[in-house]
C-alpha cells in the first residue's frame, strides 16, 4: 500500500479543496445519520410502552452530557404525547426522522459529487503524464519495449486504475469517517461492552486480509497477458498483407486464442477472489453481531448491565450500521491491490530513465557556422556489442557528405547522435567547436531537418503536414515549400487540396507523394543541417526522379548528411564515407573511392551489374 499511499500524495494534492468538501459533507452525513438514529429511542421507550418511568427536565450543563440530552429528549417526548397524543405524536418522530434522513442523503451526494472532479481529474492527470513522458523518453526505450505494452499500459491499465482505484476513493475517504463517528458513539454508550466488541474485529480482519493477500499478484498477471494480446493486436493489423500472403490467418488466430484464454482464465481468479469479499466479511459481521449479542444480553439478564435493553437496541443498530462501512473499507482494500498491480505497470513507463539529459546552464545555437565534427567517437546500445567504433569525421558548412555500406554498419545511428536521439558512449561530437552536450536540446535539433527512407506523416491535413513543428506558417509559405518539393501539382489535385486529410500515416497518398510532403515539411523548417535517409530507396524510377529534384533543391546551400544505398543518387556529394562494421573504411569522391578499387568499387559494380 505504501506506492499507493505514494500515489495519492502525488496526484491529490492538486485537489484539496475537493477533498475538504467530501471530508466535511461525509462528517455531516454521519452525524445526521446517529441522530437519526436517536429519534427511534423515544419510540421504543416510550410510545410503545417499554417504559413506563415519567422524567423530568434536566438543566443542560448540571451533569453528564449523554444522560443529559437522553433524559430531555424523552422529557419531550413525553410531554408531545400528553398534548397531541400518540398517533400526532409519532408522525412528528417520523417527519423529524425524514428530514434528517433528507439532510443525511444530501450530504451523501455532496461528498460523492466533490469527488467527481477528483476522480476524473486523476486519471485524466496520469494519462496527460504518460503521454507527456513518451514524447520525453529517448528512442532506446520504445527499442527495448513493445508498442503494444505501451499501448495496454496507457490504455487498460489506465482504466483499471480509474475502475479500481478511483472508484474507491469515495469509500477511502467516506468510511473511515463513518467508523470513527459512529465508534465514538458505541463509546459513549457503552466503553465496556466496545472494548468488548473491539476484541472480536481482529478475527474479521485476518480472515479479510487472507482472501487479499495474493490479488495484486495474480492482477499482474492477468495486466501482463493482455499486454501480450494488445501488441499481437497491433503486429496483426501492421503485418495484414504478410499474414494473408502466407495464408497466416489460422496460425495467427491460434497464436492470438492462447494469449486471449491464459488472460481470461487469470481474470477469472482473480474476479473470483475479489467477489468473495463480501460474503466473507458479511458472515464474519454477523459473527461479530452475533457475538455482541450474546454478551450483551448476557449481562442485561445478570442485571449487571452497563445499559438498559433499550439502548442496548440502539447501540446494536449502529454496529450494524458500523458493519457497512467497514466491508465498503475491505472491498476497496481488494480494489486498491487489483489497480496496484495496473499501476506498476505504467510506473514502468513514468519511471523511466531518460539518459538524455540537459546541461545544468545549456547554449542556445541557432545556425551552423563552421563545421561539424566527430571526434574519436564511439557508440553502443548495450556494453557489450559497439555499434561505433573511433568514427573521426568532419563535415564543412554547405558540403553535402555521404555514408554508405551495408546494412548494419552504423550509419543511421551515427547520424542518430546528431540531434541526440542517442549520447555517445565514448569520444565527442562538436558543432563550431563546442560539445554538442552543452547545448539545449530544443535548439539543437531546430538545427536539423530530416527525411527518411518512410515518410512519417500523421492523421491530418496536407497543410497541417507540411506545417508541422513551424509555428504560425501561412498558407503562402506551404504551398511555397510545397512547390519546391514538386507536391503542389498532385495537391492541388485533391478533393479539397491542403485541407485534405491523408489518413493513418498518409495511407492515400502513393509513396512518392508521401515523401515529397516530408521534403516540403523539411523544406518549410529551413534547417541549415540537413539529414537524408535513404530518402529515394523506396521509390519507383518517376517518383524518385520528382523526389531526387526536390531533394537537389532542399540541399542547396545547407550542410548535408546522406545515407544511401543506391550510389548513383550520391555520385555528386563532396565526400563519400564508407562505414563497415562500425569502422569508417574510406573516404573521397566518387571517382577517387572507384580508384582505390577496395569496398566503394565493390557496391558499385554490385549495383551496376
Amino acid at each position: 500500500m505504501k506506492s499507493f499511499f505514494h500515489l495519492m500524495r502525488k496526484y491529490l494534492t492538486r485537489y484539496k479543496r475537493y477533498i475538504a468538501g467530501t471530508f466535511l459533507f461525509n462528517i455531516l452525513a454521519a452525524i445526521f445519520n446517529v441522530f437519526s438514529f436517536t429519534v427511534l429511542l423515544p419510540i421504543l421507550q416510550i410510545l410503545f410502552k417499554v417504559n413506563d418511568q415519567r422524567y423530568q427536565f434536566i438543566e443542560w450543563g448540571s451533569g453528564d452530557f449523554i444522560e443529559t440530552a437522553k433524559n430531555n429528549g424523552y422529557y419531550y417526548s413525553q410531554q408531545l404525547i400528553d398534548t397531541y397524543g400518540p398517533a400526532t405524536t409519532l408522525l412528528m418522530l417520523g417527519i423529524i426522522l425524514a428530514v434528517l434522513t433528507l439532510f443525511k442523503t444530501a450530504a451523501y451526494f455532496g461528498g460523492s459529487a466533490c469527488l467527481m472532479p477528483l476522480r476524473t481529474g486523476v486519471v485524466r492527470d496520469i494519462r496527460a503524464e504518460i503521454y507527456r513522458k513518451i514524447l520525453r523518453l529517448p528512442l532506446s526505450f520504445f527499442s527495448e519495449e513493445r508498442k503494444g505494452d505501451i499501448l495496454a499500459r496507457a490504455s487498460t491499465d489506465v482504466n483499471e486504475v480509474d475502475a479500481s482505484i478511483t472508484s474507491s476513493l469515495d469509500m477511502i475517504i467516506k468510511n473511515p469517517i463513518f467508523i470513527v463517528i459512529y465508534l465514538v458513539t458505541l463509546i459513549l454508550i457503552s466503553w465496556q461492552l466496545t472494548l468488548f466488541t473491539l476484541l472480536v474485529v481482529p478475527f474479521m480482519a485476518i480472515g479479510i486480509g487472507r482472501i487479499g493477500k495474493k490479488l495484486k499478484q495474480k492482477s499482474l498477471y492477468a495486466q501482463s497477458k493482455w499486454s501480450d494480446g494488445i501488441s499481437q493486436i497491433e503486429e496483426t493489423l501492421g503485418g495484414l498483407r504478410i499474414i494473408k500472403a502466407f495464408i497466416a490467418e489460422k496460425k495467427m488466430d491460434n497464436r492470438f486464442q492462447k494469449v486471449n484464454n491464459e488472460f481470461r482464465n487469470a481474470s477469472m481468479r482473480v474476479a473470483i477472489r475479489q467477489s468473495a469479499a463480501h460474503p466473507v466479511s458479511e458472515f464474519l459481521g454477523t459473527c461479530m453481531i452475533v457475538v455482541v449479542l450474546w454478551f450483551g444480553g448476557y449481562l442485561i439478564f445478570s442485571g449487571n448491565s452497563p445499559i438498559d435493553a433499550s439502548t442496548f437496541i440502539y447501540y446494536l443498530v449502529i454496529l450494524y450500521t458500523i458493519l457497512q462501512p467497514i466491508k465498503d473499507l475491505s472491498k476497496a482494500g481488494y480494489s486498491i491491490q487489483k489497480g496496484m498491480a495496473s499501476i506498476e505497470r505504467i510506473n514502468k513507463i513514468l519511471n523511466a530513465q531518460n539518459n538524455i539529459t540537459e546541461a545544468p546552464n545549456p547554449v542556445h545555437i541557432s545556425t551552423l557556422n563552421d563545421s561539424i565534427e566527430f571526434c574519436n567517437v564511439s557508440f553502443s546500445y548495450t556494453d557489450s556489442h559497439p555499434v561505433l567504433t573511433d568514427i573521426n569525421l568532419t563535415i564543412r558548412k554547405g558540403q553535402t557528405i555521404a555514408l554508405v555500406g551495408q546494412s548494419g554498419s552504423g550509419k543511421s545511428t551515427l547520424v542518430d547522435l546528431i540531434p541526440r536521439y542517442h549520447d555517445v558512449t565514448g569520444g565527442k561530437i562538436l558543432i563550431d567547436g563546442r560539445d554538442l552536450r552543452e547545448f539545449s536540446i530544443n535548439s539543437l535539433r531546430s538545427l536539423i531537418g530530416n527525411v527518411n527512407q518512410e515518410a512519417i506523416l500523421f492523421n491530418d491535413t496536407v497543410f497541417n503536414n507540411i506545417a508541422f513543428g513551424v509555428e504560425n506558417a501561412t498558407m503562402e509559405q506551404v504551398i511555397e515549400a510545397a512547390k519546391i518539393a514538386n507536391a503542389h501539382d498532385f495537391i492541388l489535385e485533391m478533393e479539397e487540396g491542403y485541407d485534405t486529410s491523408i489518413g493513418d500515416r498518409g495511407c492515400r497518398l502513393s509513396g512518392g507523394q508521401r515523401q515529397r510532403i516530408s521534403i516540403a515539411r523539411a523544406i518549410l523548417k529551413n534547417p541549415p543541417i540537413l539529414i537524408l535517409d535513404e530518402a529515394t530507396s523506396a521509390l519507383d524510377t518517376e517518383s524518385e526522379r520528382l523526389v531526387q529534384q526536390a531533394l537537389e533543391r532542399l540541399m542547396k546551400t545547407r550542410t548535408t548528411i546522406a545515407i544511401a544505398h543506391r550510389l548513383s543518387t550520391i555520385r555528386n556529394a563532396d565526400t563519400i564515407h564508407v562505414l563497415h562494421d562500425g569502422h569508417i573504411v574510406e573516404s573521397g569522391t566518387h571517382d577517387e573511392l572507384i580508384a582505390l578499387n577496395r569496398y566503394y568499387k565493390k557496391l558499385n559494380d554490385m549495383q551496376q551489374l
